[in-house]
């Protein structure tokens, strides 16, 4: 009896001290895991957004140093040159003196959550590792074109090479073919599963059926190419319909150039201007040119380039196929009309190919044409953009930087919105890009509530968001371009208007600031290719005035404030055009 017992007392003495080592072990793991919870959130309200590297600004006031108080005689809450406000010097070894008034330095948290809840509403709309809503109806599922068969495709040599775009989550045969068949191209071919590519001529080399093998992201049973393999479809089906819709831009009178055969590859005689539209885009060129009844197909180039548009009399005779003069025959003037075709000269992108040591911002409030500025940059250098954000649908349209992580080293420069001492102290130097307030909160508020080419419904300026929005966001506009006026180590300054009405002019600034050989033929592609693939189409906006005047009494005192800061750190002042007529 004595030894069962011993023998029990023995087993649980054992089990007693095993108890006790998982309940220490259990408090233990308890203890790393709400720790790690805590620095999790704390992470998450610095950052400003959930699952994203960064914020959006949250507040000036807490990213400067106390300085003393003054009273500011320069800047009013109504735009009056006389108004008083109490304001803080912001004293810098580099730049001096930079007056802020106190209000727009203590931002409230009500704002600062407000801004945190539209960003990361948005961001989640757009994160494609979020999946897909359960209301989102699916794409038709239509093949229109003709399956031709399966090639070799390689990136250093492509034969479909025109109007490239991504779509990783709902690419389908019928949104390549649709948006090739737009463009006035006979082929359509997909790769990979979600990359899009179109062009008139057929791949060499053909491949075996079974090395297509990607299933299409948004077409269950569907195939889409494969690792270098095209599934080809001939779109004879849809040239009816998108004859009908294309889209031949006149771009105006010029001179011709003396050796005109020489400077264009291909020309055909008596042609119509519509004949040779048609002709020129069958050939995949971007230009037509049309000299009486001469047509010539062409890229613009360093001898023949679109800056100086002539009198347009002096091609009436062209436009409307006459033989008033033949002295005005004699001449060498020609019309251009642009084509529906895509000028593939500078649509071939790569990332750096030694990894870059320093960190270039590409700083911009949202609305203000950051993605536009990419997308002239990307082209112009032939190299990729970071971003600080992923952003899914930038990363479809083929900003394929946007899944690089922003310290990678392999993007020219880097997105971002962000704005504090320490974020932008981590960038070298940066381009600041900044627009008009006005119409940068029109262009954020359209993106928010109609995507990157949507607009927003005259249901959503009426309502209770719209003031809201203006009054976080009109004041971060403010607060983004003070920080950087004050942290930035060094900065190009560029305003969205100027870039718009002197585009090369500015973009040689930028290439120069970025260091990259400017190459002509790119930046000549460019200007053809300008408006990339988030030009909003359709109705701009509807007559409704959005701004009260509350509003823009308000607005007009940030543009104040910022063009004072402008100029005390030796930058030319905000366009006059930014204060309201």
């Amino acid at each position: 009896m004595a030894k069962p017992f011993f023998s029990l007392q023995k087993f649980l003495r054992r089990a007693q001290f095993f108890l006790f080592f998982l309940t220490v072990a259990y408090l233990m793991a308890g203890s790393l895991l709400l720790l790690q919870r805590s620095y999790l959130v704390i992470q998450q309200s610095n950052r400003g957004t959930v699952g994203n590297q960064g914020s959006l600004a949250d507040s000036v006031g807490d990213q400067y140093l106390d300085h003393r108080m003054v009273q500011n005689t320069y800047w009013s809450p109504k735009g009056l040159a006389d108004g008083k406000l109490s304001t803080k010097h912001l004293l810098t070894k580099r730049h001096g003196v930079i007056d802020q008034p106190l209000w727009l330095i203590s931002r409230n948290s009500e704002l600062r959550q407000l801004r945190r809840r539209w960003f990361h509403n948005f961001v989640k709309d757009q994160d494609p590792s979020l999946g897909t809503p359960s209301n989102v109806v699916k794409h038709t599922l239509v093949n229109k074109g003709t399956y031709v068969g399966c090639f070799v495709d390689t990136a250093e040599k492509r034969t479909l090479k025109a109007t490239v775009f991504f779509d990783i989550r709902k690419m389908t045969l019928s949104h390549c073919q649709d948006a090739c068949a737009e463009r006035t191209y006979l082929y359509a071919g997909l790769a990979y599963g979600s990359e899009c590519y179109c062009g008139n001529y057929l791949p060499l080399n053909r491949a075996k059926e079974k090395e297509c093998n990607n299933e299409c992201k948004g077409e269950k049973g569907s195939v889409c190419g494969g690792v270098s393999r095209l599934s080809v479809f001939r779109l004879d089906n849809l040239q009816a319909s998108a004859k009908q819709r294309r889209n031949v831009t006149y771009r105006g009178c010029f001179r011709a150039p003396e050796n005109v055969t020489r400077i264009f590859p291909v020309s055909f005689a008596n042609l119509t201007v519509e004949m040779c539209s048609e002709f020129c885009s069958d050939k995949e060129y971007p230009l037509a040119i049309v000299k009486w009844s001469e047509c010539f197909c062409g890229y613009p180039t360093v001898q023949f380039n679109l800056y100086e548009p002539l009198d347009e009399s002096l091609c009436a005779g062209y436009l409307n196929g006459t033989n008033e003069s033949e002295a005005l025959r004699e001449e060498n003037y020609c019309s251009v009309y642009q084509t529906p075709v895509q000028d593939t000269r500078c649509t071939d992108r790569k990332f750096l190919p030694i990894k870059s040591k320093v960190f270039i911002a590409l700083s911009s409030f949202p609305g203000a044409g950051n993605t536009w500025v990419r997308h002239l940059i990307e082209h112009a250098t032939g190299y990729y953009t970071g971003s600080y954000y992923f952003d899914g649908t930038l990363y479809n349209k083929g900003f394929k930087g946007e899944k690089d992580h922003w310290r990678s080293g392999r993007t020219i420069c880097v997105k971002t919105h962000e704005s504090g001492k320490r974020e932008i102290e981590m960038y070298d130097s940066s381009i600041l890009l900044i627009r008009n307030p006005y119409k940068a909160l029109i262009a954020e508020f359209n993106r928010k509530c109609g995507g990157h080419l949507g607009y927003a419904t005259e249901r959503h300026w009426k309502s209770r968001e719209w003031p809201e929005f203006v009054n976080s966001y009109a004041s971060w506009w403010a607060s983004h371009a003070l920080d950087w006026l004050q942290y930035g180590k060094k900065l190009l300054v560029v305003h969205y208007e100027d870039l718009k009405m002197d585009l090369i002019g500015k973009l040689r600034e930028m290439l120069a600031f970025l260091k990259v050989h400017i190459n002509e033929d790119r930046l000549l592609c460019v200007e053809n290719n300008k408006d990339g693939n988030f030009k909003r189409i359709g109705s701009s906006q509807s007559s409704l005035e959005p701004f009260t005047q509350e509003m823009k009494n308000v607005i007009d005192g940030y543009i104040r404030t910022v063009d004072k800061a402008l100029k005390a750190r030796n930058f030319t002042g905000l366009p006059g055009e930014y204060m309201p007529r």
